[in-house]
């Protein structure tokens, strides 16, 4: 930043063609556009993109304000104005500005695309997203309601094919870049903890892929997201739902995304969660002051979290016994 800065300092003493002396105006707007060009290249941030795929505009909403840091909530922060969500129609888009630690640094402008209809007609919105400079710094969220646990397998099933029919219709230069970035993530290892894309154990240490993970590489990365776990206590007054039946859903949800190489997790805008460090990890983006990681979590059925590149077919047995993770799997 202060380097940029001296070399705007540096341009103003040479203003004008030639250096021919100049108009008391004339030189106040080049004083004016060489500061403003010296201002723009020192804040050039690093560019990610989430593409949220699935939920109502008011589900999308919830979920993004559940993304941002518990840093961005605090009183003084307030005052900052938020860029709007515009997400009533079609492609909704917004963006958010992901803060260090200490509130002070941006680390990264995070564009948000918003899309909650599954048909083929939508994908000509999402194709030009996606090019060789912004497949490997895009992230696919497929946002799903605890309101309608009955429907999830049918939504992820439909947004899946959703998202296998943008990538055929790319180039081959898109084509090429998005398998190299499957590949880069399956190479990332399985750990206890996850840190800004990698995991932080048996680094340097091949691991082979077990049965059931990365058989359907998406071209893309993929996180599967079911917001509202406040809605949890209703399943079980007014639907009857047991730890059996929450137990399924997370059975089959991980095998299922394990295929794909997907992590999930649960969410709820009125309980803490790992939300942000999740997103944030898995595109890439780091705290310059504080080593965030994200620790797996299969127990607390409101906290779920599965990293990607962690789970596999005998972590999802331990759970409960009986589930046919093969069948579900073909």
């Amino acid at each position: 930043m202060y380097n940029a800065g001296l070399k705007g300092r540096s341009r103003l003493s040479n203003i004008g063609p030639g250096n021919r002396p100049q108009s008391k105006g004339n030189q106040e707007k080049n004083l004016w556009s060489s500061l403003l060009d010296s201002v723009a290249s020192g804040k050039k941030l690093p560019e990610k993109n989430l593409l949220v795929l699935g939920g109502n505009p008011e589900l999308q909403r919830e979920f993004l304000e559940t993304l941002e840091s518990e840093t961005s909530r605090r009183p003084q922060d307030r005052r900052r104005k938020k860029p709007p969500i515009a997400n009533e129609c079609a492609l909704g888009y917004t963006y958010q500005d992901v803060l260090d630690a200490d509130h002070d640094d941006i680390l990264a402008r995070l564009s948000v695309y918003l899309l909650s209809e599954s048909s083929h007609v939508y994908s000509a919105l999402v194709k030009p997203l996606l090019t060789p400079k912004t497949i490997s710094e895009t992230l696919v969220v497929i946002l799903l309601d605890w309101a309608d646990p009955w429907s999830w397998a049918r939504q992820v099933r439909d947004w899946v094919r959703f998202l296998k029919g943008v990538i055929v219709t790319m180039d081959d230069e898109c084509k090429v870049t998005a398998e190299e970035t499957m590949q880069e993530w399956q190479q990332r290892r399985r750990g206890a903890a996850y840190e800004g894309g990698t995991a932080t154990s048996d680094a340097g240490v091949h691991i082979p892929l077990g049965q059931g993970e990365w058989d359907e590489p998406l071209g893309l990365p993929l996180c599967v997201a079911c917001h509202g776990t406040e809605k949890i206590e209703a399943l079980e007054k007014d639907h009857g739902w047991r730890e059996e039946e929450f137990d399924f859903s997370l059975q089959y949800l991980r095998t299922v995304l394990l295929k794909h190489g997907s992590s999930l997790i649960y969410t709820s805008l009125s309980v803490p969660n790992s939300l942000p460090t999740l997103i944030h990890s898995s595109l890439g983006i780091q705290s310059l002051l504080m080593r965030q990681t994200v620790k797996h979590n299969v127990i607390d059925r409101d906290k779920i979290l599965v990293p990607p590149n962690w789970d596999s077919w005998g972590k999802i047995r331990v759970l409960r016994e009986g589930i046919d993770v093969e069948g579900i799997s073909s």
